[in-house]
């Protein structure tokens, strides 16, 4: 398959501080154009609540968060990011995108219409291991990560999905209904 022939994607991540999808407290991007990543954006993100859960999972809390800026004042800049996408890629993209798309309505601003492919989805299929969790396909690969920081499981996954192409995985299989 030639590189040249992918399509131009953006893998993103969230990290929240709660149950509700619209909690976004870190978000992560990579753009893949020509089968490379030619631009990230990454920001911590201000939660709607003070109250910081999932801590222990993300390393987050309050403190590092109240300062930050708001979804709507990164929004822009997501949304640049994504400008021309054929796909918007997450592990695990169910998550991902409810997340996306609660926080936009929570800021008034129009979810990108870009549909989303699932490297979970893609592994699942074809890769031969006990647990298919970013970190557990990261380490197969040898891809470089720091789970649960949003910028790099963003960028890991652009990776896993470039893996997953080059094992005949095709888009597809990945995508979310």
């Amino acid at each position: 398959m030639l590189v040249s022939a992918l399509p131009v994607c953006v893998a993103i991540d969230f990290e929240t501080s709660g149950y509700e999808a619209a909690s976004a407290c870190a978000v992560g991007m990579a753009r893949l154009e020509d089968g490379r990543i030619t631009d990230r954006f990454s920001s911590l993100l201000r939660p709607p609540s003070s109250r910081v859960l999932f801590t222990e999972v993300h390393g987050l809390t309050w403190p590092m968060l109240r300062d930050a800026p708001t979804f709507s004042e990164v929004w822009p800049r997501m949304a640049a990011l994504m400008e021309g996408a054929r796909w918007l890629l997450a592990h695990n993209a169910g998550f991902d995108r409810r997340v996306l798309h609660a926080c936009c309505k929570a800021a008034g601003a129009e979810r990108p219409a870009v549909p989303f492919l699932c490297t979970l989805k893609g592994a699942r299929r074809s890769l031969p291991l006990p647990s298919r969790k970013l970190n557990c396909v990261c380490e197969y690969f040898g891809i470089p990560l720091r789970h649960h920081d949003a910028a790099s499981d963003a960028e890991a996954c652009a990776h896993v999905y470039l893996r997953l192409r080059e094992r005949g995985v095709s888009d597809a299989e990945m995508r979310l209904k």
